[in-house]
């Protein structure tokens, strides 16, 4: 038997029953589309957090008061012998070598008042690099000038969202603003940023860090972000920061993050997230082999008798395996590019119809997705073709 009248054999018995190989087409296609759905959707969310880290740059370094693995300032009210993150240890930080830029932080909500409108927003406390640091752009004016830490002038420059709640489309620059208790004049405003993990940047004002621990009574920095020069190791200027605070602090009281870091376990976290939510669809997936192997299981007790024809007419057990197994693939193929078609379809449905959701599908993801259905026809038609081919023709032949 050659390969032609093999396919044409197993073409006729998928068709021959149309209601129950259409629904072994759409268990396997439903697994596939759900892997092809789940996985877009995994990897989309990937690149998103990704993308919302990275739009501050790839080289910095952040420091944090305390010796703990997380970011963020020490709980408010706890004793603690923890040396603060000062500005003069910012000021020999921007010394060290390959250092770019530094920007020291506070911040905290407070009332901004200005052109006879009160909101609550937030307000950062930072150096005038900033801007070199995050990746940030002024849009009309001036970022704040390189002012000595210590006697920096009352200027605030407004986020692009706070410009226009209290000045709407009227120029701002050189009017005061109220934060707080304390007054300050507005001498730019930044380009919009969006929002980064649920903060919006944009409804926010920026006042020298000096003037903001004075605004919110702090000793020192809630942290200090570092930028160095591309192309040199992250480790170095790790190694040059700490040696620096620990020869001023007299011990190794803060902690430092770099961006590669904190990177490399966000993309492994998302990375088994992905594997996560395929692996659910695969459960679809083992539910169309079993229905599979059920419906050759079937063909082969309802066939026995042209089995055993076959075999009487000179047909190899290896001609008869590959009957079987040829109409177990073909099952499963077909059903793969039904379910590669409808994941991709939904996919880009809910792409349109929510815009805000990621969603990505690569073209590996793609040929997994058919290999994974070629693979399980191969797997659930194994069995019961080996058990056609093993049939005695003269037992086969007086089957009815």
């Amino acid at each position: 038997m050659n390969a032609v009248d093999s396919s044409r054999l197993a073409l006729r018995a998928v068709t021959a029953q149309k209601l129950r190989s259409f629904l072994t087409l759409l268990g396997i296609a439903v697994g596939i589309a759900s892997v092809i759905l789940l996985t877009s959707i995994g990897e989309g969310i990937h690149r998103f957090v990704l993308a919302e880290f990275t739009q501050f740059g790839t080289n910095i370094v952040n420091i944090t008061p305390g010796k703990v693995k997380t970011s963020g300032p020490a709980p408010t009210g706890i004793p603690s012998s923890v040396r603060p993150l000062s500005l003069d240890d910012t000021a020999l930080i921007a010394r060290l070598p390959n250092v770019t830029g530094v920007s020291p932080t506070v911040w905290g909500n407070t009332e901004v008042g200005g052109n006879g409108r009160l909101r609550r927003s937030m307000v950062n406390g930072v150096g005038s690099d900033m801007l070199e640091v995050y990746r940030m752009k002024v849009r009309t004016g001036q970022f704040l000038p390189p002012d000595a830490l210590e006697n920096a002038r009352a200027f605030v420059v407004l986020g692009a969202k706070l410009k226009t709640e209290l000045f709407g489309s009227d120029n701002p620059l050189g009017q005061r603003v109220r934060l707080g208790n304390a007054q300050f004049r507005v001498i730019g405003v930044l380009e919009p940023k969006g929002q980064f993990l649920g903060i919006d940047l944009d409804d926010a004002a920026y006042i020298p860090v000096a003037r903001a621990m004075e605004l919110f009574n702090r000793e020192g920095m809630m942290k200090i972000d570092v930028a160095y020069r591309e192309g040199v190791s992250a480790s170095s200027v790790v190694g040059s920061i700490t040696r620096l605070l620990v020869a001023r602090h007299g011990r190794e009281d803060f902690t430092l993050v770099t961006q590669e870091d904190m990177l490399r376990t966000l993309s492994n976290i998302l990375n088994i997230l992905t594997m996560a939510v395929g692996a659910l669809g695969g459960i679809s997936l083992l539910v169309g082999a079993v229905g599979i192997a059920t419906i050759m299981t079937i063909s082969v007790a309802e066939r026995t008798s042209e089995i055993g024809l076959l075999v009487a007419l000179g047909a190899t057990q290896r001609s008869i395996l590959g009957l079987f197994l040829g109409e177990a693939v073909a099952l499963s193929a077909l059903g793969g590019l039904a379910g590669l078609v409808l994941g991709l379809g939904l996919a880009q449905i809910i792409h349109l119809a929510l815009p805000a959701l990621p969603v990505h599908t690569p073209l590996s993801f793609v040929l997994l997705a058919m290999a994974m259905s070629v693979a399980i026809g191969l797997l659930a038609g194994v069995l019961p073709a080996r058990g056609a081919a093993r049939l005695d023709p003269v037992e086969a032949l007086r089957t009815q």
